[in-house]
């Protein structure tokens, strides 16, 4: 896909230039393929580039915390990042790719050095973007102003009846008596079930393919397995999210969410058919909704599909982090410094190396992350109660999982042990020790970064970060690492909620786990906040780190440790001996080693090559490859 000379002609009219100016702008750029699902931007990030979409559409979701909400979508010839021409503000929204998608990119720098070269042409085109930017705040204002969802009408109330007795539920709400009742129970944490999109998405897909799995095997009136699909369908594509208001704690196994899912799926389903809230003659929670299901296998099976959903948007933003550390060893492959070990000085090496292997570490995180998510996929529908398919057709338990598989997109497996399914929470443990050990490379990442930063004056200073904010209310001047500081506190809270999934996976006793909520509410939430730290850690600090080269070329240069590269010639030790006057003197181990005489200068010019003890394995003569 090229710049045509039509295209070039329609996006120049849309900008508010000349055909010949836009040639001369977009002619700095190059263009870039995204596949379905990859993220072009993330919410919070700087904004990094200007950008045309060329081919596809892209969906805008805002939120960050476990909850996406479609925007608006951005399909050809439509304007990305525009803003980037009038303010350095972050991104409002994050672009995730619809299908393939090709954008014609043009980084901040080029974008600043034309304003530089064409001021003129430059400023016609923020007066266009500030036009658009308005034309579409008065549209967004408008949409919110006649969204029916904005408005809650209570009508009256209806009574509805459970074991336990009756109870007015108000005709707004379509959830019922039994979530009434946990809403009251559980008033725990604070976060509901609509907090987590893919939770309550997991548990609508769940419902959808029981009901059509009912409906084939004719456990279920086709009918009011019809409208039980569309009220799915509609919870899936947005809708009613609010009214999942269980806390996300709760005793029960489970229980309370499950029944917060067959409530509203319910009361949706009726009025589809025609019939009001809280009818359930006609589509009842229990026995229409929940055909051929326990709480046992519908809620830890909408756990592990809302886990693996929740850790495709985490590895995303890994793999950004990833890519960062890779331009940083590249751009540091020519900077020497001293390595350490035990916070003492070790031998040299090259900046480049040591963000290399930070590139490797986060790799690492996301092989593991990546493996454990397969075992997720192994599901226990149709397990019912215990294990045994109690209440279930024959043919049940694989037909919903050949059938969820189709509708989740997920390719998922049966179990082959029912019964060992519905009580073992090692999965779960698995990918919590995956969080667990990613978080813990990546803190001890954030640690390195905060003591090589350390300073400016009396520390070691081999680095700097990007100052974000003034460090302290007394010292003037003072600029911390908080964004290293913050992801080492979100590591250490990854790494705490690790223990807490281990003791509730320990918990289970006899046929049931009753502790899977809590282990629901650390897997979501671990998740949101690796991907939230991932990409401010990315964003708001690696990508602008720069190297101190002089410092870290001083370091080197009055190391002790260099003296390790005479052990071949010299022996232990004499090198020791070398080491300990340098030590007590003060003087170069380079010095010291001439004046006893036991090296000539070409010996230690050749063997003190900051470059050659860098990289001691490579040949004489030869350099490292440009990457």
């Amino acid at each position: 896909m090229k710049l045509t000379p039509e295209r070039i002609k329609r996006y120049a009219k849309d900008i508010g230039i000349s055909v010949e100016e836009l040639q001369s702008f977009v002619g700095l750029g190059r263009q870039k393929v995204y596949q379905a699902g990859d993220y072009l931007f993330h919410e919070s990030a700087p904004r990094r580039w200007f950008g045309i979409v060329m081919e596809g559409k892209v969906d805008l979701l805002s939120g960050l915390s476990g909850r996406h909400v479609s925007v608006g979508c951005l399909g050809e010839g439509a304007i990305i990042n525009e803003s980037i021409l009038m303010d350095e503000l972050a991104h409002s929204v994050s672009g995730v790719a619809v299908g393939e998608v090709k954008i014609w990119t043009i980084g901040r720098d080029v974008v600043m050095d034309f304003r530089e070269a064409h001021p003129e042409v430059y400023y016609r085109m923020v007066s266009r973007a500030a036009r658009r930017i308005g034309a579409r705040l008065r549209e967004t204002t408008s949409r919110f102003a006649n969204s029916e969802q904005m408005r809650v009408e209570v009508t009256g109330f209806r009574r509805e009846h459970d074991s336990l007795g009756d109870r007015e539920i108000s005709n707004s709400h379509y959830f019922g008596i039994q979530t009434s009742r946990a809403v009251d129970n559980f008033p725990f944490s604070g976060i509901r079930l609509s907090h987590y999109q893919h939770f309550v998405n997991a548990l609508a897909l769940v419902k959808k393919a029981a009901a059509v799995a009912n409906a084939e095997l004719g456990a279920l009136d086709p009918e009011i397995s019809k409208a039980i699909v569309q009220a799915c369908d509609r919870i899936i594509a947005g809708e009613f999210h609010q009214h999942f208001v269980v806390d996300v704690v709760q005793g029960g196994a489970g229980t309370s969410t499950n029944m917060n899912a067959n409530e509203v799926i319910a009361n949706v389903a009726l009025e589809i058919l025609g019939h009001r809230k809280g009818e359930y003659e006609f589509v009842h929670p229990n026995d229409h909704v929940n055909c051929s299901q326990s709480t046992n296998d519908a809620y830890p099976t909408a756990v592990k599909l809302a886990v693996v959903a929740s850790l495709k948007e985490t590895l995303s933003a890994l793999k950004v982090l990833r890519k960062s550390f890779e331009a940083k060893a590249v751009e540091f492959d020519d900077v020497i410094k001293m390595g350490r070990t035990e916070n003492q000085d070790a031998v040299p090496m090259t900046l480049g190396q040591e963000f290399s292997a930070y590139a490797v570490m986060v790799g690492d995180g996301i092989r593991r992350l990546e493996r454990a998510s397969g075992d997720l996929c192994v599901i226990n529908m149709g397990a019912t109660a215990i294990g045994t398919g109690l209440n279930s057709p024959p043919g049940y338990a694989e037909l919903c999982t050949k059938r969820l598989s189709e509708f989740s997109g997920v390719e998922l497996e049966l179990a082959g042990n029912l019964v060992e399914a519905t009580q073992d929470a090692a999965d779960f443990a698995v990918m919590s020790g995956a969080l667990k050990t990613a978080a813990l490379q990546i803190s001890k990442i954030c640690n390195d970064l905060r003591w090589a930063s350390s300073g400016p004056r009396c520390g070691l200073n081999e680095i700097n970060l990007p100052p974000l904010q003034p460090g302290s209310s007394i010292m003037p001047g003072k600029v911390n690492p908080v964004m290293p500081e913050v992801v080492n506190q979100i590591c250490y809270q990854i790494i705490g909620s690790d223990l807490t999934v281990s003791m509730a996976a320990e918990a289970s006793e006899f046929e049931l786990n009753m502790a899977e909520p809590i282990i629901a509410y650390n897997l979501l939430s671990t998740l949101m906040l690796l991907k939230n730290a991932a990409i401010a850690l990315s964003t708001r600090c690696i990508d602008g780190i720069t190297a101190n080269r002089e410092r870290c070329a001083d370091y080197v240069k009055n190391s002790i440790g260099i003296v390790t590269a005479l052990n071949p010639v010299l022996g232990y030790e004499r090198s020791a001996s070398i080491a300990k006057e340098a030590l007590k003197t003060g003087r170069s181990v380079y010095d010291l080693a001439m004046e006893k005489g036991w090296m000539t200068k070409e010996q230690l010019d050749d063997l003190l090559q900051p470059q050659k003890m860098a990289n001691p394995l490579m040949p004489d003569g030869v350099t490292e490859p440009d990457e």
